[in-house]
């Protein structure tokens, strides 16, 4: 085209000249795009994945997917900031350059930048058009060619709306495009989704220490614990690795920092490092797509302080009405901020964008301080309101225990804030976790609780005397008597100077006191404190209050634990009733008053009674309580225990084995109800005559509860007593007499003359004696302790019956030397 020549007027009407000036196009600008040749090896990929792990699964799926035959394939990798898109797409791109040509990376995070991608492509493919065309043609040249090529690679990296892409992939249908973006939705009919996750935690570690040893060697102990604190997000992980190698930091130390500094920490990058790739950067962005609704903002926040999986929908109902909730819900997960489970529709948060959520930043409008103190109030009321307030009913228990990992979160990150709000809702876990058995959890949280009640009520407040009751009583659950005695001695001295001598609170200390007194076998305390609370509470409360038939209730077991069979069984067999009528033949204290009727029933010795209400008993409680809950177990442990008294061995040591297995998986090695099974099943591997598994297994458990609860614990001489016996049946008297003179011993000094298992200890010792042939010990304590018997237990009692029948045996012996010892039981 040849210059020109134009007239134009000038400001003051004289002709003047102007020169337009034509720009000379190339010939390739003419030349149409479908013909344009593609030089060999064209790419723009930068090394953006030279530190690369796992993602195998992922790379195949991507293999499969655009290797395959046909027209445009599109895959969409889409994921939280930070999970490492980019660098999949990167890392499957650079490794596949020679299967396409041109090889291409745009990023798409704008239009305008998808734009400009495209104008450098066609740039790229036609070098001659630098500074020739607008972008504008550039594009539409990219598109073009896009169009008519085959075998090209598009990456579009951080694509912000699918819709930004739909004309793009509907005319450029020959090659292939890989993109990654942080929607999670909105590909139908565009796009072939591929969610990334997370890496696993040997990926992560693997990172961190390629990282943190790249140029030298360095310390790499606890580099798993930051990967895990982390929540193995790739982008994480790296920066961490960086600043650990960068300031010579250890992981462990880094820990320490992220605990102390996390606002700093998720702001920093090691030198030289992207500052808009910090965690607190890339989300930032996300946020600010999504600032128009207020709302997605305040969900996070709030969520922050739960944990990461399974988080109720309903525990954001405070938040705003369901529609509007609904779609701030979706608007979030769609920009992978949070996943939405399509069963159940529970929500799912990563913990480092919890982490993040709960910090406050000043300078991050999303983050303000004010802001997230809201939240976390916010959060700790509506888990209040939802957590059961009843942890004794069954059906509140499904609700508690999908509440319960989200109680522990929050508690767990309000640690250094004690308020009244948190303080109760870990009164009420630990309340419910000691039901449930997890004794050692119920105490971590009760002791916080009261910690807190103390520290902002004051140590005479109401709530901080109920903390103090309910600590000592997990104490006591758990078998630290020395411990629970104390605290409950003191809770209950507070509470009848505060809140007087017949309030319903003094009156449960006093109630729960006794019981303490009984679990350490002091009944002469016992028994007098049980008949004390139930007269006042008949008298305060009335004789049908729950309460009330508690105190009857305990104090028949305390009768009972006494060897009083006349006034326990009476007492049991009128409560039972009155729980029925009053609360219900399916209410938990129903179900334990029947239990302990079984019990009294065998004790007499009437297993035809016994065994029937045990079998009941059992039935009821997996049914109502469930096959897991620790009296069910206690249950299927009593009714083996009158299967063995039948003599039916065949049907107890299975259900004992069971049993023990089942204490094992719900309570632990430890509990002292475990180890009360594990004494049972060892005691009916030797009613069986198997000493070689009796006599190790007595041993354990000695050696355990000495271990959990101490030397002089009731249960642990009660251990000691029945490993006496079993060397006893191994005929190794060496052992066993001195074993039962200790534990006889001991009883007379824990227990007192009088306990019914001082006097079975004395009975046992007697017969160790007759076995050894020294009958002038023998006789005289069994004479003894046939009296005490009498005494005590009554002439009708079992005990009272064997240590007659022991002595008259003896009395054979001594007259002809010899005589029937088949007749002999050791108690």
């Amino acid at each position: 085209m040849a210059d020109g020549l134009g007239l134009v007027m000038t400001g003051d009407g004289a002709v003047g000249t102007q020169i337009a000036h034509a720009v000379v196009m190339p010939p390739e600008a003419c030349a149409s795009p479908s013909s344009v040749v593609c030089p060999p090896g064209l790419s723009n990929l930068v090394d953006r994945a030279s530190l690369f792990v796992g993602r195998e699964e992922e790379l195949g799926q991507l293999d499969a997917a655009l290797a395959a035959p046909g027209n445009v394939v599109v895959q969409a990798v889409h994921g939280l900031g930070g999970v490492g898109k980019s660098t999949l797409a990167a890392r499957w791109a650079a490794t596949r350059t020679s299967m396409h040509n041109p090889v291409w990376w745009i990023t798409a995070d704008s239009p305008a930048a998808l734009d400009a991608g495209l104008a450098g492509l066609a740039v790229a493919l036609q070098p001659a058009l630098t500074d020739v065309l607008g972008q504008e043609a550039l594009r539409e040249r990219a598109v073009q060619w896009l169009a008519t090529h085959h075998g090209w690679l598009l990456v579009l990296d951080d694509l912000a709306e699918p819709a930004d892409i739909r004309p793009l992939v509907a005319r450029a249908t020959t090659g292939r495009f890989l993109i990654t973006s942080r929607r999670a939705s909105g590909w139908h009919g565009i796009a072939t989704p591929v969610a990334l996750g997370v890496l696993d935690h040997s990926e992560a570690v693997d990172l961190f220490t390629q990282i943190l040893t790249h140029d030298r060697p360095r310390v790499s102990d606890g580099a798993d614990e930051v990967c895990a604190e982390l929540g193995y997000l790739p982008l994480a992980v790296e920066q961490a690795a960086a600043y650990c190698a960068e300031t010579g930091t250890s992981p462990r130390a880094y820990l320490d920092l992220l605990a102390q500094h996390p606002a700093e920490l998720y702001a920093d990058t090691a030198e030289g490092g992207d500052t808009n790739r910090t965690i607190a950067r890339i989300w930032h962005v996300t946020l600010d797509r999504l600032a128009d609704d207020p709302l997605t903002g305040q969900i996070l926040r709030t969520l922050a302080w739960y944990a990461p999986d399974g988080i109720p929908r309903t525990l954001l109902h405070h938040l705003a009405e369901p529609p509007a909730l609904l779609r701030a819900i979706g608007r979030l997960a769609a920009h992978s901020m949070l996943t939405v489970d399509a069963e159940t529709g529970d929500l799912s948060v990563h913990r480092l964008v919890q982490a993040l959520a709960r910090t406050a930043d000043p300078h991050d409008p999303h983050r303000e301080p004010q802001s997230i103190k809201q939240a976390r109030s916010l959060a700790i009321a509506t888990l209040s309101d939802a957590f059961p307030a009843d942890i004794h009913d069954p059906a509140s228990w499904p609700t508690a225990r999908v509440l319960l990992p989200h109680v522990e979160a929050l508690t767990s990150h309000t640690q250094s804030l004690p308020d009244v709000d948190t303080a109760s809702l870990l009164e009420r876990m630990g309340r419910f976790l000691h039901g449930q058995g997890a004794v050692n959890r119920a105490i971590t949280l009760i002791c916080r609780a009261l910690a807190s009640r103390a520290g902002v009520l004051g140590e005479d407040h109401p709530s901080t005397l109920a903390s103090r009751n309910n600590l000592a009583y997990a104490y006591e659950s758990a078998g630290d008597l020395g411990r629970a005695i104390p605290l409950y001695e003191r809770t209950l001295a507070d509470q009848a100077r505060v809140l007087g001598e017949d309030h319903p609170d003094t009156l449960t200390s006093r109630n729960n006191l006794a019981g303490s007194y009984r679990s350490a076998g002091d009944l002469g305390r016992a028994i007098p404190m049980y008949e004390r609370t139930l007269a006042d509470r008949v008298r305060v409360l009335g004789e049908d209050h729950p309460n009330t038939l508690t105190s009857r209730n305990n104090l028949a077991s305390a009768y009972r634990s006494a060897g009083d069979l006349g006034r326990a069984i009476p007492l049991y067999e009128r409560t039972l009733a009155d729980q029925a009528r009053v609360l219900g033949e399916d209410h938990p204290d129903t179900l334990t008053s029947r239990n302990n009727l079984a019990s009294a029933y065998r004790s007499a010795g009437d297993l035809g009674r016994a065994i029937p209400l045990y079998e009941r008993t059992l039935a009821d409680r997996v049914r109502v309580l469930g096959e897991d809950h620790p009296n069910t177990l206690a249950s299927r442990n009593n009714l083996a225990g009158s299967y063995e008294s039948a003599g039916d061995l065949g049907r107890a040591i299975p259900m004992y084995e069971r049993t023990l297995a089942d204490r094992v998986r719900v309570l632990g090695e430890d509990h002292p109800n475990t180890l009360t099974s594990r004494n049972n099943l060892a005691g009916s591997y030797e009613s069986a005559g198997d000493l070689g598994r009796a006599i190790p297994m007595y041993e354990r458990t000695l050696a355990d509860r000495v271990r959990v609860l101490g030397e002089d614990h009731p249960n642990t001489l009660t251990s000691r007593n029945n490993l006496a016996g079993s060397y006893e049946s191994a005929g190794d008297l060496g052992r066993a007499i001195p074993m039962y003179e200790r534990t006889l011993a001991d009883r007379v000094r824990v227990l007192g003359e009088d306990h019914p298992d001082t006097l079975g200890s004395r009975n046992n010792l007697a017969y160790a004696y007759r076995s050894a042939g020294d009958l002038g010990r023998a006789i005289p304590l069994y004479e003894r302790t046939l009296n005490d018997c009498v005494r005590v237990l009554g002439e009708d009692h079992p005990t009272t019956q064997t240590v007659r029948s022991n002595l008259d045996v003896g009395k054979e012996w001594l007259t002809w030397s010899q005589g029937c010892l088949s007749t002999e039981a050791r108690l």
